[in-house]
C-alpha cells in the first residue's frame, strides 16, 4: 500500500511558446501597461481583482502569481480561498471589494456583450470616476496577461512573491 507521499505528482507540461522573449516590445507594452493600470488602486484589492479574473480564465500561471502576492501583500489565505465563491460569502469582503470583483466578472466574462447598467452603478457608488477608470483597465489588463498565459500555457508554481515588481 503507498500512502500519498509516496504518490509521485503528475508531470509538469512544458510552455506552448516564451511570447516575452520573441515579443520584447510587446511585453515590455504589457508591463508599462500593468504599471499605469494599477496606479491608485488598493494592493490588496488589485489582487483580489487579479486573482478572480484569472480563476475565471483558468490562467494556473496568473493564479500562481496573484495569490502568492496578494499573501505578501497582507490578504488573508481565508479571503483568497472564498473568492471562487464570493456571492455566497460576502461577509469576508467590504462592499468596495465586492462591487470592484462583480465589475471584475462582468468585464472578464462579458458574453452578454456589455457590462450590465446595475453592476457598473455598484462600482460607481464605490469608486471615484479617477479609481474607477483605473480599475477597469487593471482588470482588462489582466485579462490580457491571462490570454497571454493561457494560450502559451505558461508553467505555474515557480513564481516568488514580488518577482515582476
Amino acid at each position: 500500500m503507498t500512502t500519498a507521499q509516496e504518490t509521485p505528482y503528475a508531470h509538469e507540461h512544458s510552455p506552448r511558446l516564451n511570447w516575452a522573449e520573441h515579443a520584447p516590445e510587446v511585453y515590455k507594452a504589457m508591463v508599462r501597461l500593468d504599471i499605469a493600470a494599477r496606479r491608485g488602486l488598493d494592493p490588496k484589492l488589485l489582487e483580489l481583482v487579479k486573482i478572480r479574473a484569472s480563476q475565471l480564465n483558468h490562467c494556473a500561471y496568473c493564479l500562481d502569481m496573484h495569490t502568492k502576492d496578494a499573501l505578501a501583500a497582507g490578504e488573508s489565505v481565508e479571503r483568497i480561498i472564498q473568492l471562487g465563491a464570493w456571492e455566497e460569502s460576502r461577509h469576508f469582503y467590504t462592499e468596495k471589494e465586492l462591487a470592484a470583483i462583480e465589475l471584475t466578472e462582468a468585464v472578464t466574462v462579458i458574453t452578454d456583450g456589455f457590462v450590465p447598467d446595475e453592476v457598473y452603478a455598484r462600482a460607481a457608488e464605490q469608486f471615484e470616476e479617477a479609481e474607477l477608470a483605473q480599475l477597469i483597465a487593471a482588470i482588462t489588463v489582466i485579462n490580457a496577461w491571462n490570454r497571454f498565459g493561457v494560450s502559451t500555457r505558461m508553467v505555474p508554481g515557480h513564481y516568488k512573491a514580488g518577482q515582476f515588481k
